[in-house]
């Protein structure tokens, strides 16, 4: 039987980056976690950093050890952390847990930039750089994933997307420290990755099968 890892996009707390080691194309973090999360916690276990699924290597108390290697490093902000440096943190899916955001695989699509932050009273909303080749999966109103949340897309443009964070999702999570600049793990809805895709495929082949009748 295959185990399939699953998240549900609902940070669970914040860890703390407590050491690096760094080698060619390789990391290893050492991250604090919350002691609420390390129950139970064993070596291969499966927990998002920053939304992106790594496994557990080694265990002390509640300083836990990650490898990463360089196809991880290269897709996702983790190469970005520094010691003390904050990250989200949320233990894998398990049966009959509830699914409060939408499902995440943990598979970083790519890293992005914010390139605007609007905080007024209690709203705050966060403007990101759209990569060409991800906008016809990023979607006004679709599911969207950064650094492991599950949020909602509020606005698209041509080259860049928003999204409207509450003072919950501020205060579970490292959104309350970013800055401009800063590079943000974006993992594509698979659903809507899957209709897209589809779409495409069938308006493709009745082009084809309305070119080839024509002729």
């Amino acid at each position: 039987m295959i185990d399939i890892i699953m998240f549900t996009g609902i940070v669970q707390g914040k860890g703390t980056v407590k050491a690096i080691h760094t080698a060619s194309n390789f990391r290893s973090l050492e991250i604090q976690l919350p002691r609420a999360l390390t129950a139970q916690i064993i070596v291969g276990a499966s927990i998002a950093i920053n939304g992106t699924c790594l496994t557990v290597t080694g265990q002390n108390n509640d300083l836990v050890r990650f490898d990463v290697i360089g196809q991880t490093l290269k897709l996702t902000n983790l190469g970005d952390l520094v010691y003390g440096n904050e990250v989200n943190i949320e233990r894998s899916l398990k049966f009959g847990d509830e699914i409060g955001g939408h499902i995440l695989s943990g598979h970083i699509t790519s890293a992005i930039a914010i390139t605007k932050i609007e905080r007024q009273n209690n709203n705050c909303t966060l403007y990101f750089k759209l990569p060409n080749s991800l906008a016809k999966y990023i979607l006004p109103q679709g599911f969207i994933g950064l650094d492991g949340c599950s949020l909602t897309v509020a606005s698209v443009q041509q080259d860049s997307f928003s999204i409207c964070l509450i003072p919950e999702t501020l205060n579970c999570t490292c959104f309350d420290t970013a800055k401009v600049g800063q590079r943000i793990n974006l993992e594509i809805d698979h659903q809507t990755q899957t209709i897209v895709t589809t779409v495409e495929n069938l308006v493709k082949q009745r082009f084809i099968t309305n070119h080839l009748e024509s002729h």
